[in-house]
């Protein structure tokens, strides 16, 4: 599959226009081509689990949470002091400032078959009005899973990948400075079990459901492992004989997941991105005869104020009044006529001559396909 950029025509835009935020991004058709099973399947139940937590970064220089505002922060200090055998005098609480405190966030992904031991990355996340995590150190942080339980346990030096200066009212920053990534700063408490070894089958589930890759898929596993051995229950799920010791059945995957199985051809689908005007379709899109007028319209208002002055000898008052001058100007519109298309280059070709805007574009794919022209899904995100 190849990605192509179709560039907009300078003569037909004028550079203010064209050179902001508007990215296509093409597939053109290709011959089908030979995928792994891995690449287009996983078994069922191997999976990542989520993990989170809430722990205290320490060691900043001042830019921590505003106690004042943040009160978790410093009651999640005077709970850990408490833990550490420090009790603080009644009422002082309220009167600690914890300049190089923040409260944060901590998340992370364990992996499957993860053991006890074994460490993970994990992302802090500022929860406060902290200014910077740069140089802090989060504390001991229990990660807990959906169900309460503890299965990890995160410290270490958070890494952030930005850097902020401010001096006499003027600051200058690069990236973000509020969340961090701590490598290997979880190490794993528990592991999670799997039913990977369980029955003498197993399921392999779809990346995306097709049944024409279902299909393929079984095929490939009964050609090269024997006739029955997969079956396609439906679009998305492929039930397959597995040996039940578990050394035989690891290299049972292991052979199967390289398996070449050939790709079938998406669904037609046109994805837009309403907020940075990116248009994205795959080599599936076809369009039908249509006809586009596009233009631009201009609405000009004025108003003039009018001052009715009466005569010295009438008994009138002077009347302020406005006249108001409407003018509409419409610059010549383009009329374009596109026949049957069944390339995706001519489609967007077509739409390019238009000399459109990035919200003219999602206005006109949103109206060819209210007129049944767009052979394709269109998908606004």
């Amino acid at each position: 599959m190849k990605v192509v950029f179709a560039p907009p025509l300078a003569h037909r835009m004028a550079a203010s226009r064209w050179l902001g935020v508007m990215l296509v991004a093409l597939c053109t058709a290709l011959p089908a081509q030979a995928l792994r099973i891995k690449e287009v399947a996983a078994v069922q139940g191997v999976r990542t689990n989520q993990l989170t937590g809430y722990g205290l970064v320490v060691g900043l220089d001042g830019t921590g949470d505003q106690t004042t505002q943040m009160p978790y922060t410093t009651q999640a200090m005077q709970n850990y002091l408490q833990q550490m055998g420090i009790t603080l005098p009644a009422g002082s609480t309220g009167q600690l400032q914890l300049k190089n405190v923040a409260a944060v966030i901590v998340t992370a992904q364990l992996p499957a078959f993860a053991q006890p031991g074994q460490t993970i990355d994990v992302n802090v996340s500022s929860m406060g009005n902290s200014k910077s995590l740069k140089g802090g150190m989060l504390m001991v942080t229990p990660l807990r899973g959906a169900d309460g339980e503890i299965y990890a346990l995160a410290q270490g030096n958070v890494v952030i990948g930005g850097a902020g200066a401010a001096q006499g009212g003027s600051k200058v920053q690069i990236n973000h400075l509020s969340a961090g990534r701590i490598p290997q700063g979880a190490q794993v408490e528990r592991s999670v079990p799997t039913p990977l070894n369980e029955g003498n089958t197993i399921t392999l589930g779809l990346n995306s459901s097709d049944f024409q890759t279902a299909r393929r898929v079984a095929q490939v596993i009964n050609a090269r492992m024997g006739s029955g051995r997969a079956t396609a229950l439906d679009g998305r799920t492929v039930q397959v004989q597995a040996p039940i010791d578990p050394g035989a059945r690891v290299a049972f995957l292991a052979d199967l997941e390289d398996l070449p199985v050939e790709a079938s051809t998406p669904s037609a689908k046109v994805v837009i991105n309403a907020r940075t005007g990116s248009i994205v379709m795959n080599q599936a899109v076809t369009l039908g005869p249509c006809a586009i007028a596009h233009g631009n319209l201009s609405i000009s208002i004025s108003s003039t104020p009018v001052i009715s002055q009466p005569n010295a000898l009438s008994q009138g008052q002077t009347v302020v009044t406005e006249k108001t001058d409407i003018k509409i100007t419409q610059e010549p519109g383009i009329l374009i006529k596109m026949p049957d298309s069944p390339q995706l280059a001519d489609v967007v070709r077509s739409l390019n001559q238009l000399g459109a805007t990035p919200q003219d574009l999602l206005a006109i794919l949103q109206a060819i396909k209210a007129a049944g022209a767009l052979n394709a899904e269109l998908e606004v995100i």
